[in-house]
């Protein structure tokens, strides 16, 4: 008898009606566990495939697309106004403190600035004051007219002064010590009506003043001479004045704080020079100024 190696179609057919479920259950086992007989170029039947393919029809994508489960949602907004154009109060505070510091910067250095205006303005009036005030000293000392011998001889003790003498003092004014100094000289200032010229009695002097300081005056007494008096109208050539130190060098260059041409002490004999030294009150710092004169006629001593 012959092997029959396969069932013939309409076996096939019948075996088919007969066991259909038997055919599903061994399919569906034989696909699950991977049992399934393959067909001889290694794929799977074609009922064993449909059969997993309806079976699993999700392994078809094993990743599908997704979506993000997050819903879409809209955010909103309230709706605002832009506020009005203008300054919070801490803005406004913060102004004024800066303001108010520039103006006080500002009007410090206005003050200082005027302050030390005052101040040079001063100087510079003491400095013109005392130059124009030595220069008029000097024109007179070197204007000075003395006797000389044989003119001149030495007083007895009942004569009167010598018109024409030279005499330094030391004066005692509101417990200040100031120098005073005569002589006669061809330098007349006439400031008067009296415009005349000649020999003139010249005194420099100080003098206080209501608000305790000082000024020194030029005296100028046309010939014939009358004992000095001071005068409310002598011009003044000085103001504030700290102090006037005037010096006298004889002969051989020593120096004397007094002098007169008319006393034997000196031998009857006029000084050679004559050092002024003239400190003004400025406000900040007293200025010294300081000159010497060399007298154009002197008279040698007598013995």
């Amino acid at each position: 008898m012959k092997q029959i190696s396969s069932i013939p179609w309409h076996g096939e057919a019948l075996r088919r009606r007969q066991y259909p479920l038997a055919r599903r259950s061994t399919a569906k086992t034989a696909v699950s566990l991977g049992t399934a007989k393959h067909c001889g170029d290694g794929s799977i039947p074609w009922h064993g495939e449909a059969l997993r393919r309806r079976q699993q029809p999700a392994t078809r994508n094993p990743q599908p697309a997704t979506r993000s489960p997050q819903p879409a949602t809209r955010t909103s907004q309230p709706a605002t106004r832009n506020p009005a154009p203008g300054f919070t109060l801490l803005e406004i505070l913060i102004a004024i403190f800066i303001f108010a510091i520039i103006i006080t910067t500002v009007f410090a250095s206005y003050r200082l600035v005027f302050s030390n205006t005052d101040i040079i303005n001063k100087e510079i009036t003491s400095y013109e004051m005392a130059r124009n005030c030595l220069n008029r000293m000097i024109m007179d000392l070197q204007s000075v007219h003395v006797s000389l011998p044989p003119g001149y001889t030495p007083p007895d003790f009942d004569d009167p002064p010598d018109p024409f003498r030279i005499v330094g003092e030391t004066t005692d004014i509101k417990g200040n010590g100031f120098s005073w100094l005569r002589f006669a000289s061809l330098a007349h200032l006439p400031l008067r009506k009296n415009k005349h010229g000649g020999i003139v009695e010249i005194v420099y002097y100080v003098q206080g003043t209501d608000d305790a300081g000082f000024v020194l005056k030029r005296a100028d007494n046309s010939y014939p001479f009358q004992d000095f008096e001071e005068k409310a109208s002598d011009p003044v050539l000085c103001e504030d004045v700290k102090a006037l130190t005037i010096k006298y060098l004889d002969q051989e260059g020593e120096e004397y704080d007094v002098w007169d041409s008319d006393d034997e002490t000196y031998e009857y004999a006029t000084p050679k020079a004559v050092k002024i030294k003239l400190e003004l009150e400025t406000g900040a710092e007293p200025v010294l100024f300081e000159t010497m004169v060399t007298l154009l006629v002197i008279r040698e001593p007598i013995k």
